[in-house]
């Protein structure tokens, strides 16, 4: 089967379409899923630049989010069949024609959405879902600032947080991105070339934002400074850099509070990661939340696809189609 690998650590360049060993049966409790839709995350570059370890030798096939159907089962598997159209959000080496993937980290697809949908809403709605309602759990009337807010979770954040009665402030670094975080609803947007700190306190009546999404890493000094006392700022990403040691004594000064989140430590059965799915998906069959595709490329396009991803001129998810 083809599938997109890399022997080496490094750029986009690394990155070639070439024919790899096809999978065996599933094991008992396991499915083979033919991929129709492929979610590319900053995750798969992290991969590829060798900062996440990867098991086994190479070829290294990265991706972990994809959709599509079931080709075979396995003896023990009840619940799915031959056909079924699927999604998952943290199964390895979906970047390929073939995925042989854990029976339990599968999640049928309804039939209102559509490959490429699955594809694009699974990973970062879910982290979207753990962090508006389980990192810092947002109120009515809660003023929440969201970093890269016109990125892929930052609009599904956006989105969820004003569900929840929140009001959003958002971060960003172009004005084009501003307006696209605009169209979404949010309160104001700040740019990262200025004061940002500044902006939110004054937005805010000096006060500050009560919580701050941060998935720039870089930018957590500033995040703290910016919220409010007795604020909380929530830390899942890290795509503008490592961020600077906390003294926890600055976190008691202000009685400031700054949490970690990760996905997986939510998605830890198949229950939470079905309710959670199906509540994302009902969302989007009643209009009420809206994913973009920035943009397909075919698999074969692979290294393409990570040069515009990681140009950051992308405003929604980008997908790669077998």
């Amino acid at each position: 089967m083809k599938a997109l690998c890399f022997d080496s650590f490094g750029g986009p360049d690394v990155l070639y379409y070439g024919e790899v060993p096809t999978p065996a049966a599933p094991g008992p409790a396991e499915v083979l899923v033919r991929m129709r839709a492929i979610g590319l995350n900053f995750a798969d570059v992290y991969r590829r630049q060798g900062h996440y370890h990867l098991l086994g030798q190479p070829p290294f096939i990265a991706g972990y989010e994809g959709s599509g159907t079931i080709e075979a089962v396995g003896t023990a598997v009840q619940t799915l069949k031959v056909g079924d159209r699927v999604a998952f959000a943290d199964v390895p080496f979906a970047n390929a024609e073939l995925v042989t993937a854990p029976a339990d980290k599968i999640i049928p697809l309804p039939a209102a959405v559509s490959f490429e949908l699955g594809a694009a809403l699974l990973l970062q709605g879910l982290t979207a879902h753990y962090l508006s309602h389980d990192s810092y759990p947002v109120k009515p009337g809660d003023v929440v600032a969201v970093h890269a807010v016109a990125g892929g979770v930052g609009q599904l954040l956006t989105q969820l947080v004003r569900q929840r009665g929140g009001r959003v402030l958002g971060l960003t670094s172009s004005p084009e991105k501003a307006e696209a975080a605009r169209q979404l609803g949010v309160e104001a947007v700040f740019l990262y070339a200025d004061d940002w700190v500044a902006q939110l306190r004054a937005h805010t009546a000096d006060a500050g934002p009560d919580a701050i999404y941060d998935s720039v890493g870089s930018t957590l000094p500033q995040s703290l400074e910016a919220v409010k006392t007795r604020g909380t700022v929530v830390f899942y990403g890290m795509a503008g850099g490592n961020p600077a040691s906390v003294d926890p004594r600055y976190l008691m000064d202000a009685s400031k509070t700054l949490t970690e989140g990760d996905l997986w430590n939510y998605l830890d059965s198949a229950p939470e990661r079905q309710h959670r799915a199906a509540s994302l998906f009902e969302l989007v069959a009643a209009g009420q939340l809206h994913v973009h595709i920035a943009r397909q490329f075919a698999l074969a396009e692979g290294a393409a696809a990570h040069r515009y991803l990681e140009s950051r001129q992308s405003t929604g998810k980008i997908l790669l189609i077998p």
